[in-house]
This record gives C-alpha cells, structure tokens and sequence, in this order.
C-alpha cells in the first residue's frame, strides 16, 4: 500500500492532552505541529525516543496501552483498532500469527503457508506416532493364553471340586489343504471381500469402532479377517483402544510375514463357532459329525454364519445364555443368513450356478447337542445355570468364557442336589411307566431348592440329563404355568393393599366370597367382566360343588378357584403383579393382567417360585436367587459376585399370615400328603387347565422348594394334558409334584432343627365379597364356626356403594339355572376370550412363551377329593 494512501497517525500518549503535555518542555510555547507534518518519525511518535519510542492507532488503543501499565508514557508501536496496522516487529515471527501486515478481518486470516504448514506438521505426527508404534509394538512369539488349551473348574458350596468342563478347548488344527474351498470363499464373501487385496487393516472400520468406543456404542465389527486372526491368535477379547491400535499395528506386520492363505487357515482354525468347538475342525464334528475336508458348500455357508454369532445363529437354541435366543428364532436367523452367504458366493464367481442351486435347495440342519465330558446327570443343569449367572453379572462374553481359564465356586450343595435327584427318580419309578401308558411318555419334572433370607440356589432338578438328549433346564426355563400356586400373591396382596371397598385398610383372610362353580365376576364398578362378544365371562371351578361364600382361608385351603378371581380384580391385578415382582418373579413371566391372572396363568421358573415363598418363609424379607459366590481368573477374583442385598418385599404380618394360611393347607387341604414330612411347613398346590402342568411349592423356615410336572411334545415344545398320566384320571399338584417335595425334604432337612414359624397377628377388616349373606347364629359348617366368630359382620353401606346390574335380582349366587350356557372361554377386563387357570381358564403355552389361550374348565379343589369330593388342585 502506498505511503499516501495510508490513514494519518492520531496523536499517541493520551489525545491531544497528552500531546500538548508532551509540547510542554518547548520555548517557543507553539503547539505541536500535527503528527507527520514534517515527515519525521520523531515527528510522528511525539515526545520519547529511542528504544522507548511506541505508536498508538487511536485514542482507545492509547488508554488501553495506558490501562496496561504503560502510564502516559510513550510505548512501542502496536496495532490500530479498526482498521489501524501494526509496524513491522523487530524480529521476524516463527508463526506471522495475527498477521502484522493486514488490515481489520484479514490479519486474524491465516495465510495458506501458516495453514498448509500445520497441516504438514499434524500429518508428520501421526506419522512418527505411528512409526514409533510399529516399532514399539511386535508380533508375540507364542499363542495368547487364551488361544491355549484351559479347562474352567466348578466347586460345590463347600469348596470341594464339581467338575472341570472337559480337557481344554474343543479344538483340532487343520492345514489349508483340509479345509474345503468353499469353507474358505465362504467366511471371504461373508466378511472380507477384499481380504487377497487388501494390505490386513480397515482403516475406516477401525474408525468406526474407536468411534463406537467412545460413544459406548457396539464395538464389535470393522475388522478384516487378518485383524480377527492377529485378535483370536495374539491378543485378549478385550474392546478398549490400546488393543485396538495393538491389533492395527500387529496385523500390519503379520501381513508382511504370513502369506494369505497362511492367514486364512489361523483364522479359520482360531474362530469360535459355538457348542465349545475352537476351530473348522471342531465344529465339523459337533455340528456334522465329520472332518472338515468333506463339508458339503452348503454345510460351510452354515458354519461361516456361525461366526457372526452363535448364540443367536445355532438353530438349537441358547435361552439359558439370552431368552430371546430360541430355537425358532435362531433357526430363521441362522437360514437367512445361510441364504445370504450362499448368495455372495455365487454372485463373486466362487459357486457355479450348479452348485448354487444344490446349496440352496436344502438347509443343511446340523445334529443336535452332546454331553461334554463330566456333564453328565444334574451336574450339566448346574454348570449351566452357574454358566448364565456369571455372564449375566459380568462383562465376559460367552467366548470368553469358553476359552477357559475360570473357577467357578457356586452355592449348590452336593448332597441336596443328590438328594432332591434322588428323590425324582424315586417317584417317577413308582408312578411313570412310558412302556405301560402312552400318557406317561414325555413327562417332565423341573425343581429348585432356595434359601429364606438369603437367595441361595442349594438344589435344582433340570430334568434327565444331556447325555440323555434332554438340553433344556427344566428348573431354569418359563413357561410352564403355575396354576393356583399364585393364589398366594392375590391374598398377600389383598391383606397388605385392601379392595376398593376398604379405603387401603387390608383385608383379613376370614372375609367370604362366593365360591360357586360357573361364577359371574365384577369390575370395581359392580359391571360383569365381558368377553370379546360382550357376553359376560363365567368361571369354572374343578367341580360343581355349591360352597356358596367362604373364607378366603377355606378357599385356599381347599383351592376354589371363583373367590380368588373375584378377590384380584377387588384389589386389583396391577397390585398382585406388584407384590409377586416384589416377591421375586419376573416381570417378562407375567400373563396378561386379565381376570385369569389370579388363577397363575404367568409362567415363571420353579427357581423364581421357590425364591418367591421364600419371601413368605421369611416374614416377607426377599433376595434375589444366586447360583455362584465368586469367580476368579488367572489368581485374581472378579468383581459382580457379591451376595445380593435383603429387601422387604412386603410388611411381616402379611407374609406371616399367609403362613399360617398355607399351613392350613398342608394340614386340612389340597397338600395333605406333605404331612408325612414330619415337621411345620406351609405350602400350596397349583394345577392348570387339562392337568398339562402341576406345581407343588411348600416351604419350612429353613429351605424353600418348588416342584412342577408336565408333559412336552418334543416336537414342537407344546403342553400336552397329563389326564391318565400315572394311571390317574388326571394329575395334581397335591399328588406327585408332593410326593416328590416331601420326600426331598425329609432328606434335606434330617437332623435339622424344627423352628416352626412366627405367631400370626390378627391383620385386616372382614371385607366380603358382594352378595354375602349376613352371618346368622347358624354356622353350616363346623370347621367355619371359629372363623367366623372374631369377625363384625359386614356393614350394609359396604355393598351399597358399588351399582348392581338389574339382571343380579334374577341371576342369584345360588341360581345355577339362570345362565345355562356353557361358556368355554375367559377374559381380561377389555374383554378375551382368554380364561385362567386351575379351575376356571387357560389353555397352557408353549414352554418358550406365556401366551395364554384355552377353555374356562381347569382344575383346582382339593386332591383325592379334598373335604367334599372333587379333584383338587
């Protein structure tokens, strides 16, 4: 820019003032001439010279030179504000940054040299970081330990050893020439097209998952099948960024020692596929049962599918380690992407169209599980439901796992575990017979034994055994419905939350309700329940006795089912399912909170339900159950075992009182033959719709079991009725499943003490259903008489409050002729066609679901009879 052109200076130092003041010292007392008059530099900085000799832009540059420390004294020169610039520095800048040569925006631009500059400098970083990690970083002489051969050992409660699971991993080496062609193109196609091309890393999916690292999101993926090699063969599973830029650097330079197909053979011979095979070696044999030289194309493509997950691709199944991951499910995820494979092999020329469409016609199903070595009995149900405890609570991968290396010490007792399979097999001799009746083929038995006040799994039955073919863990899975062993959340629920009619005072189980077979049942405003046709719904009872109104007590006692439906859609089934959670069930068992929802038509574990009348035994105190005490790996124990922490699950006197009214059970009802074990103990019955399933659940205050009998198509996994089952016309709870509790707790509990259980205190108002009579100084039944008596009868304003259809004159609680119709289904509140259980409702689902579907006629009151005829439940 030319000198002429260029802004005048203003005066420096202050304004004006300060110029005059600079002027001061001159004789001739004339003003100062105007800055640059005279061409001078002197003339233009004003007063001051030498080294101190400083320009000021403006006025405000000026006070804030001053502002600064300055004073009013001259300074060295500095930038203009606005469109002012700087002198040229005395020296010249490394960085010209602001730049002193530009005027306003322009000097806080940077010139192309400052940009391309640091451009070069941040890109000759990254390079010397990373040349001084390929350096650092060096291919491992030997295997990882994880990729040596480890057992992973289980120990008994009292540290003895259980089992170890096999001689190490289930892995056989094999050379390139003995794995298939297609085995090969196969695991390419699927994951790493450009694996003979490519130089061993993904730059970008590498980025990807450091990006996922950082978000927390998946960081799996985004690996060549070199980086799998390098991470299966040199380094831990681990998902963190110093094994990530280890793998990079690793891969790079294996890429550099190892020929291709060097690195396609340690890949294939270092994967997991499942079942604990290492290896395409190992899996052909525990998926085919042959070499891995003579795998079929369309075999491979089934193995390489594998590889993107076994737990959710073996079409078996693995519930015990994901519910979601069943055998249907895992088998429509396993052909799909079967399918997949086969297709990008043919559409990269690596299958003719011959062989693709030999691959494709058949999905090649693989053969079914096989004990491993040492599972044999209720050892494998106990290794795999301590297997899924440690997974669950821990972030170790089923690979991991599997690899080995783990001590496991669990809370299972060895001679309980003994004894409760001892006690199976007793009574399963005695009554099954497969050979004499076909309704004795298929049956099943599922139980575990729990701690009060502690949560403790000392015993579980899981069924035959897998050296058997029998894989699933009966005592672990849902799906089998509990019947009327969930009546007991209903009255604990009803004694702790009241009905709608008590104001949240509880109800006392002397209140009565209707216990009439073929029952109409209320909404809270005294509407009929209606079914999708909006007829109103009926329930059953196993019987057509008249008990006309009874005690809750009685109705336990005797299991009817009419009073207990009533009594939940009184209190509310959102307040059932509430108490059972807090009890110990889970929530994804639950049935729909329907009408039927009293009568047990969830399908939680026989675990969950021995865990849950633990809570009772206890005086309402629940724990979480637990399988394993502590986990150790490589010397050093891992943390997410600790003992789960006691809760109050429900206020004392209510679990106490129901107690004492499943003690009354035991002594007067459907769970007679529990009797014989000798001491106090509480329990309850539960049967379901075509005796397809039958519970037991009893506990003392020591020991909490839970039994449950059913029949399985193994097929198709479906409920089959159990009507002729063990000679019998049909099967209760109060029967076998009984029989089997009693004599597992005589065995269990031998040499114990008999602590009985706490005093129950009298506990909430007579809350009646409605329509019951007043009491009269008559008492029909003996047995009632000392109920009824502590009681005030129920005041006249209670029923008054709810509106009572006009049909109700004519349709009495006696008047069995006034709805003849033989209703065959149940409903919820909005209306279903979908009824209880034990005695009044549902069809019994699928083992893996809790759908609920069936007629209206179940089973429930009372075995061999109970006190007045009929089957019980």
């Amino acid at each position: 820019m030319s000198e002429h052109r260029r802004k005048p200076p203003q005066p420096q130092g202050g304004g004006r003032a300060a110029a005059r003041r600079g002027q001061s010292g001159s004789s001739s007392g004339r003003r100062a001439a105007p800055r640059g008059a005279t061409g001078s530099p002197s003339d233009s900085y004003g007063s001051g010279s030498g080294d101190e000799e400083r320009t000021y832009g403006s006025r405000a540059e000026a006070r804030r030179a001053t502002q600064r420390g300055g004073g009013r004294r001259a300074g060295a020169a500095g930038p203009g504000r606005g469109g002012g610039r700087a002198a040229p520095p005395g020296k010249k800048r490394i960085i010209d940054y602001p730049r002193y040569d530009k005027d306003g925006w322009h000097r806080w631009t940077p010139s192309w040299k400052l940009v391309s500059g640091l451009c070069l400098a941040f890109f000759g970083s990254l390079v010397a970081v990373a040349g001084i990690g390929y350096a650092m970083v060096s291919v491992p002489s030997e295997e990882n330990a994880a990729a040596l051969s480890e057992n992973n050992v289980y120990y008994w409660a009292d540290g003895a050893q259980m089992v170890a699971t096999g001689s190490g991993q289930n892995r056989q080496n094999v050379t390139i020439d003995r794995i298939p062609e297609a085995m090969q193109w196969a695991v390419i196609s699927a994951e790493n097209k450009s694996f003979y091309d490519d130089s061993g890393i993904d730059p970008m999916g590498i980025a990807r998952a450091l990006g996922n690292m950082a978000t927390g999101g998946d960081t799996q993926g985004g690996s060549t099948i070199t980086q799998q090699f390098v991470k299966n063969t040199y380094l831990s599973q681990d998902q963190t960024v110093s094994r990530k830029f280890k793998e990079m650097f690793i891969s790079i330079k294996v890429g550099t020692k190892l020929t291709k197909r060097e690195i396609l053979q340690g890949y294939l011979n270092t994967s997991y596929y499942g079942r604990g095979a290492y290896g395409i070696q190992a899996a052909a044999q525990t998926y085919y049962g042959k070499d891995a030289v003579k795998l079929t194309p369309s075999e491979c493509a089934f193995l390489a599918a594998l590889l993107k997950g076994p737990t959710y691709y073996d079409p078996a199944g693995n519930q015990n380690l994901d519910p979601s991951a069943t055998e249907s499910a895992n088998r429509e995820r396993s052909e799909d992407r079967w399918g997949w494979i086969l297709e990008q092999m043919h559409g990269d020329d690596h299958l003719s169209d011959a062989e693709y469409q030999e691959a494709t016609k058949e999905y090649p199903m693989p053969q079914g599980r096989k004990a491993t070595k040492g599972m044999t009995g209720q050892v494998s149900y106990l290794v795999d439901t301590a297997k899924r405890y440690v997974l669950k609570n821990s972030d170790i991968t089923e690979a991991q796992f599997d690899q080995g290396g783990y001590q496991i010490y669990t809370t299972f007792e060895k001679d309980k575990v003994d004894a409760l399979a001892k006690a199976v097999k007793k009574v399963e001799k005695e009554k099954i017979d497969p050979k004499k009746r076909d309704e004795d083929n298929h049956v099943q038995f599922g139980a575990a034994s729990v701690k009060p006040n502690d949560g403790a799994i000392v015993a579980l039955y899981g069924g035959a055994g897998f050296e058997n073919g029998h894989f699933n863990n009966n005592a672990d899975t849902s799906g089998v419905p509990v019947g009327s062993t969930w009546k007991p959340f209903v009255l604990a629920a009803a004694m702790q939350h009241g009905t709608y009619k008590t104001n949240g005072e509880g109800v006392s189980p002397l209140s009565k309700y209707n216990g009439d077979d073929h029952l109409k049942i209320r909404n809270n405003d005294g509407s009929y329940v209606l079914k999708k046709d909006n007829t109103p719904f009926f329930q059953e009872n196993e019987s057509n006795h008249p008990w006309g109104y009874i005690t809750l007590r009685k109705a336990m006692e005797q299991s009817v089912n009419t009073p207990f439906v009533q009594l939940g859609m009184d209190v509310g089934m959102k307040n059932v399912a509430d108490l059972a959670e807090k009890s110990g069930i889970l929530e994804d068992s639950f049935a729909g909170l329907n009408a039927s929802f009293a009568l047990g038509t969830s399908t939680p574990s026989a675990i969950r339900m021995a865990d849950a009348y633990a809570t009772f035994a206890a005086s309402g105190k629940q724990a979480d159950p637990y399988s394993v005490t502590a986990v150790k790996h490589k010397g050093s124990e891992l943390p997410g075992f600790e003992k789960p922490r006691v809760k109050l699950a429900m206020p004392e006197n209510v679990a106490n009182n129901v107690t004492d009214t499943l003690e009354n059970v035991i002594e007067n009802g459907t769970g007679y033959h529990a009797q014989k074990l000798g001491r106090a103990a509480a329990g309850k019955t539960g049967t379901t719709d075509e005796n397809k399933s039958a519970w037991w659940v009893g506990y003392t205050q020591q020991l909490s079991t839970s039994i449950a009998m059913f029949r399985e198509d193994p097929k198709n996994h479906k409920l089959l009725s159990m009507n002729g089952t063990a000679g019998e016309d049909s099967i209760h709870g109060g029967d076998v499943p009984t029989q089997i509790w009693t004599e597992y707790m005589k065995a269990a509990l031998k040499g114990e003490d008999d602590p009985g259980f706490p005093e129950a205190e009298k506990i909430g108002e007579i809350a009646d259903g409605i329509g019951a009579p007043s009491p009269t100084p008559t008492v029909t039944e003996t047995e009632e008489a000392e109920e009824e008596t502590p009681s005030a009868p129920p005041s006249p304003t209670q029923t008054e409050t709810t509106p009572t259809p006009t049909d109700t004159a004519t349709c009495g609680p006696f008047d069995f002729n006034c709805e003849d119709e033989e209703e065959t289904g149940g409903t919820d509140t909005g209306g279903t066609d979908n009824g209880g259980t034990d005695g009044g409702a549902t069809g019994s689902p699928d083992p893996t679901t809790s759908s609920d579907t069936g007629n209206s006629r179940g089973n429930g009151n009372g075995s061999d009879g109970g006190l007045f005829g009929g089957p019980a439940g």
